[in-house]
Parts: C-alpha cells; sequence; structure tokens
C-alpha cells in the first residue's frame, strides 16, 4: 500500500525504527444477487499477489470507522456501512524491503455492501472479487483469524489479553 505522507514525514525524523500505527481492515459481506448465499470481499495485493481484506491506515484527524469506509472505495470501489468493531488486535512487527519496521494495531470491522460493482480502483490490487463463503482463496491465517471473529456470533469485541 502507498506510504501516507506523514508516514513519510515521520520516517525522514526517525528512520526505519519500528513505529506503531494504527489500521483498519474490513470484512465486507453480501447476499449473492444470483443466488442469496453469503459472499465476501477480496482483493488480490500488487505487492504479493496474494488474495486480502481490505485494509489500510488510519490517517491524521480520521476516525478509524471512516478511514475504512474510505479505503474500501479507493480499494474496490464498494461503498459499506459498518456494522461493528469485531476485533482490535497487535499484528506482529513487519519489515519492509528497505528496512523500514511496523506494527500495526488493526482494528477489524464487520461491513455490509451498500452499493457498488467490485473493480480494481487504485494500485494497491490487482483484482478484486466477490467470494463464496464456502470458496475462499488460499488465505492467510491473520485473514482466517479476523474473517472467523466477524462471523462469530460473538456481539462484544474481541481483544487479545
Amino acid at each position: 500500500m502507498p506510504t501516507p505522507p506523514y508516514i513519510t514525514k515521520l520516517r525522514l525524523a526517525y528512520g526505519s525504527g519500528p513505529l506503531l500505527l494504527p489500521g483498519v481492515c474490513g470484512v465486507v459481506l453480501r447476499d449473492d444477487p444470483a443466488t442469496g448465499r453469503q459472499q465476501l470481499l477480496l482483493g488480490r495485493r500488487s505487492d504479493t499477489g496474494r488474495w486480502a481484506l481490505p485494509a489500510g491506515i488510519v490517517e491524521p484527524g480520521e476516525q478509524p470507522a471512516t478511514t475504512l469506509v474510505r479505503e474500501l472505495w479507493e480499494e474496490t470501489r464498494v461503498v459499506v456501512t459498518v456494522e461493528r468493531l469485531a476485533w482490535v488486535v497487535a499484528q506482529p512487527e513487519l519489515v519492509y524491503p528497505n528496512g523500514d519496521r511496523c506494527q500495526f494495531i488493526t482494528s477489524v470491522f464487520r461491513c455490509r455492501y451498500v452499493s457498488g460493482e467490485a473493480a480494481v480502483g487504485d494500485e494497491e490490487s490487482s483484482a478484486v472479487d466477490w467470494f463464496d463463503l464456502d470458496a475462499l482463496p488460499e488465505l492467510q491465517t491473520k485473514e482466517r483469524d479476523a474473517i472467523d471473529t466477524a462471523l462469530s456470533e460473538r456481539q462484544e469485541c474481541r481483544f487479545e489479553v
């Protein structure tokens, strides 16, 4: 994903040391118009080629849910309504090829599709598509955990302790 300008400025002053960053992730659901089956929105990441949940970084002045709605539109051309916060989790540290280190504190939201045709909206994805819940492509464990948590009957937010 492109680096927001404020993080680029931080990196100039701070270097490649670890940054703690607020992230958002969306588990977006809809009922397939043809079959009525529940589907999940995924994007194929341009950097890794892997299917993943839409996600982004909260920028200064934004609320996390607002960030997610913005990111979903920018990346997938889909409009959603946020239903609930499902999980707040500290992800493992990431080290980028340039040596920059960061750790995301991710808020995973369950969302409901409102409108729009799923399509690539920016350079972060090479494909965007809906998948039946019982026919998902290979996903990383963190994606599966987010999906399982958002789909659970549990109404309260999940926290790790």
